[in-house]
């Protein structure tokens, strides 16, 4: 027996031969002859078709927008996109500060990117523009190459000031050049399809970047809340040499400033506290940025606190918009390492928020095609003197629950921002500074809500923890540049060390053993009818489980996301098929008593049917294609451990294969990956330990009796 067994899986399918006479015949045959005119023609339409493909995956809003639901969907769009707006103002205006510029090129980045992101996105939640992490990145490329100390000119022959015209000017077209760069990297990775690039930076690892990058902000905003001047410092411990200097420099507290930022700050904090717990009540959050903004303006000019406290304000906002202008390429030298960092790192937070908002609302989102979008919103962007843009979470947030259903709202922020730019943003030269930074730093609140994960990292997945801990500190240390670089050094040396490149394949049985192989290696391995067993040759984290779960549609034969878009789909048609069957019913009933029965008479309908549940719909009874298997296994003998992103994912495949009436069984699960499993919360009533065997054969075989169970049970009722 055991040598059969040997045999039997050492035995290959033989590779086929071709003898002289076959070598003979091939070299008699005749040329291929001149294509026919119907063959012209069919590559013709196939050309044409290929091209209709590509311009719509490169301009998906020609795909959805002929279809648009306008009664439906408008309203919430303009709603949602109004609400939005009025966020977009204020925070453009405060992170252009935060990026070193001056406050117009805030309303610009605003207006710009939003406005190409319809055309070209494929998330229709997100909410692109300014955002905080991006804004500090750029700030620290502006002070590093162009500070302050380069524009300093005498005044009266005595006395030293910066020219800040020349500053602003200059470290405009030096941030327009790095947006431009930016662009070209996303637009290049995207049309490559390498979008998946993005897999490598972890969640664990881009939130502990952007929880030390909201550090970066919040110390990089102090001196604004304090009112002090200080010295520009970039590299590595710049955030610290700041911090010391602006310790230094207390005493020097213009108490205005620092009375007008608290004032503001806490106000600020009050009403959004406000309308987080009454958003259910609420028909748009309160716009109290917006309102504390035109209020503080007032105040500024009324008072003229400027001349009297010196409290310094924004300054003159140019009304209109500019003509492009051609980006400095010398300066591309110079900023490539910036502009790579910022292409990833914007579009690791874009895609993030895109396939949160994509799972919750049932749509697909494009991952290179979003690359490419953003990649576009920002080349494009920076010949208007824009900066680089991403995905802020707090207005994808208002975008999401104030109705917003599609791109279209977008667009109707971008048209506010329009009119502030042409009208508007004039009246806003007496704004404080400090204003600016209290809504600052009002918003980093949701960053500094990741602290919390390290509690949630210890108790689930400490290697996670660990790529948390270690990016937090390497970007304080390091800064955002070299700090991010580091990280990503680092995630990858977990890669290495604990995962290689993984083989997908589908397993069958030998014939009268246990004995489960590769049915594509192995001639004697054939497939359990109805099953699919599938394995992988690595374990599953971060980096590979998405392309585990693709491997696996792909390996079952059918494509399971399309069959559960389909059933969806019929379902919706039945539910309005029974709606209007039920009108009819109550209708024909009513007719009936009135007119057919006469006075005092009354019929009563007999039926067997009325008060039962109706039965549950299938594929089969809705007309849909069934899979060939009634059940998966996943071989997860070769699996080593999980963490948070994979136990996801499994949940994703439990669901997916639910909906498409397969069960989904793991069969060898080590003991340590089962804990790690119970940890990350992955069992609940859907997905209970019944669902786990210790071995392949002893899945086979309990799918085998439930099968046999089944026909026995259908017999008895014939």
């Amino acid at each position: 027996m055991g040598m059969a067994v040997e045999m039997a899986l050492s035995h290959r399918a033989p590779r086929e031969v071709l003898s002289e006479a076959d070598l003979e015949e091939l070299a008699q045959r005749k040329p291929p002859t001149k294509p026919s005119l119907r063959s012209c023609l069919r590559k013709t339409r196939c050309s044409v078709s290929t091209a209709k493909s590509l311009l719509f995956r490169f301009l998906p809003f020609l795909r959805w927008i002929p279809r648009y639901p306008v009664k439906d969907w408008l309203l919430g769009d303009i709603v949602s996109g109004f609400s939005v707006g009025i966020m977009h103002l204020p925070q453009g205006l405060a992170y252009a500060l935060l990026a070193g510029l001056p406050p117009v090129t805030g309303l610009y980045s605003s207006f710009y990117p939003v406005f190409l992101y319809f055309f070209f996105g494929t998330s229709r939640h997100n909410s692109v523009g300014p955002f905080a992490v991006i804004s500090v990145m750029i700030g620290s490329v502006t002070d590093s190459l162009l500070p302050s100390e380069n524009f300093m000119e005498s005044v009266n022959g005595s006395n030293m000031t910066v020219n800040e015209a020349r500053r602003d000017a200059a470290r405009v077209e030096l941030v327009a050049t790095i947006t431009v760069l930016t662009g070209i990297f996303q637009v290049a990775l995207g049309l490559l399809q390498f979008g998946f690039v993005v897999t490598y930076l972890s969640d664990p690892l881009v939130r502990g970047y952007t929880t030390a990058a909201s550090v970066h902000v919040l110390v990089s905003q102090l001196k604004n809340v304090f009112g002090v001047s200080l010295g520009e410092h970039s590299g590595p411990l710049s955030m610290f040499m700041t911090f010391i200097e602006i310790c230094q420099k207390l005493p020097q507290t213009n108490v205005g400033t620092l009375v007008t930022a608290i004032i503001a700050m806490v106000a600020i904090f009050a009403v959004k506290e406000f309308n987080h717990h009454f958003a259910s009540k609420l028909p748009m959050p309160i716009p109290i940025e917006l309102i504390t903004i035109i209020v503080s303006t007032g105040i500024s000019y009324g008072v003229n606190l400027n001349a009297k406290f010196g409290i310094s304000v924004v300054g003159h906002i140019p009304s209109g918009l500019k003509p492009p202008v051609v980006p400095n390429v010398s300066y591309f030298g110079q900023v490539v390492g910036n502009a790579f960092a910022i292409a990833v790192v914007g579009y690791a937070i874009c895609i993030s928020l895109g396939k949160i908002f994509a799972l919750k609302h049932g749509y697909k989102v494009d991952s290179n095609q979003e690359l490419i979008a953003l990649g576009l919103s920002n080349f494009l962007g920076g010949f208007f003197q824009c900066f680089a843009i991403s995905c802020s979470m707090s207005r994808s947030l208002v975008q999401e629950s104030t109705g917003g259903n599609s791109q279209v709202a977008g667009v109707i922020s971008s048209l506010v921002i329009l009119v502030t730019i042409l009208k508007i943003g004039e009246l806003f030269r007496d704004l404080p500074k400090a204003i600016l930074a209290a809504i600052i730093i009002i918003n980093l609140k949701g960053m500094f809500k990741q602290f919390s994960d390290l509690r949630t990292l210890w108790k689930s997945n400490q290697v996670d923890l660990m790529v948390w801990i270690v990016t937090f500190v390497a970007t304080l240390l390091l800064n955002l540049d070299i700090g991010l670089g580091a990280s990503v050094a680092f995630g990858l040396l977990t890669v290495i060390f604990r995962t290689q490149l993984p083989h997908y394949s589908i397993l069958g049985r030998i014939s009268d053993t246990d004995v489960y192989r590769d049915v594509a290696e192995y001639q004697m391995a054939q497939e359990v009818p109805g099953v699919k067993i599938f394995r992988s040759s690595s374990t599953l984290y971060f980096a590979n489980v998405e392309l585990y779960a693709e491997a696996l549609k792909k390996k079952s034969g059918i494509n399971v996301d399309r069959l559960i878009e389909k059933k969806k789909k019929a379902l919706k048609k039945l539910k309005k098929q029974q709606k209007k069957a039920e009108k009819e019913k109550a209708k024909r009933k009513k007719d009936t008593e009135d007119g057919e029965n006469g006075p005092g008479v009354a019929v009563i309908e007999l039926s067997g049917a009325e008060g039962s549940t109706p039965p549950k719909p299938t594929l089969r009874t809705l007309g849909l294609p069934q899979p060939s298997f009634h059940a998966i296994i996943l071989d997860f003998s070769p699996v080593s451990f999980v963490d948070t992103v994979s136990i996801k994912i499994l949940k994703n495949i439990f669901r997916d294969f639910h909906e498409i009436e397969a069960d989904v069984f793991i069969a060898g699960c080590p003991a340590p990956v089962l804990a790690q499993l119970e940890r990350g919360n992955f069992f609940s009533s859907a997905i209970t330990k019944h669902c786990f065997f210790p071995s392949v054969h002893d899945a086979v075989l309990h799918i085998s009796g439930e099968q046999r169970q089944t026909l026995v049970d259908l017999s008895t009722r014939m």
